[in-house]
């Protein structure tokens, strides 16, 4: 076993974690759904179509960290500033079922588990911490863009966590508990820097033209404005 991505495969955790955390993501996912459906209407469900579709495919592009360990876009942080929490835990949900069941890409065994992670844990902590620094993004682009690369590199790193506890509970890799997370931690501290860049870019190319759709950028009254 070698944790060197954020997708569990079958067989890295027992039956009854496995079961566990498929009910966990299932009560958040239905959770999501809910909420989200105050959030969606004719402007931003396509935006939260072109999400899912962008998070997707940059998924499928691994970038080199060490000889021998590569990392790729987790999304949570990007979704949640873009389309809010709830809509980007349904985009990235989709696309981790969809990698699953056509690409082979997450066991099936272990889709509760990659969907919490990255879905649940990834998307809310990267909402939480943009919107902590949110006064940031209103001094410009280059705060919208280290609000967006610090809640990422955060997201990443929690996401994580999230592998490590689990494995922690019911792993079934044969690799100890101390070796799993000095290897994550510390390779997805590497990884997270790739992940800010990325959302980085990403949020502040959609901002400088439509500020309008980035919910991050969205007031109780009014949008807030992007200023160069």
């Amino acid at each position: 076993m070698s944790p060197v991505a954020m997708h569990m495969s079958d067989g890295l955790l027992n039956a009854p974690v496995s079961i566990v955390f498929l009910v966990v993501a299932a009560v958040g996912v239905g959770f999501a759904l809910v909420k989200a459906r105050a959030d969606l209407d004719d402007r931003t469900a396509p935006m939260a179509g072109l999400v899912a579709t962008f998070i997707f495919a940059v998924q499928m592009i691994n970038f080199p960290i060490l000889p021998g360990a590569s990392g790729h876009l987790l999304g949570g942080a990007l979704a949640a500033i873009l389309v809010g929490p709830w809509v980007g835990a349904l985009c990235v949900t989709i696309v981790l079922v969809v990698q699953a069941l056509l690409f082979a890409d997450g066991g099936l065994t272990a889709l509760g588990a990659n969907v919490t992670n990255m879905a649940l844990i990834g998307t809310a902590t990267g909402f939480v911490v943009a919107i902590a620094l949110r006064k940031f993004a209103e001094k410009g682009k280059g705060g919208l863009a280290a609000v967006a690369f610090i809640s990422a590199f955060v997201n990443t790193v929690v996401a994580a966590t999230g592998f490590i506890v689990e494995y922690a509970i019911g792993g079934a890799g044969g690799v100890e508990i101390g070796k799993v997370a000095l290897l994550m931690w510390g390779l997805h501290a590497l990884i997270g820097i790739g992940e800010g860049l990325i959302t980085a870019v990403t949020v502040t190319s959609v901002a400088s033209i439509r500020p309008d759709l980035v919910y991050l950028l969205k007031g109780n009254t009014k949008p807030l404005e992007v200023r160069s």
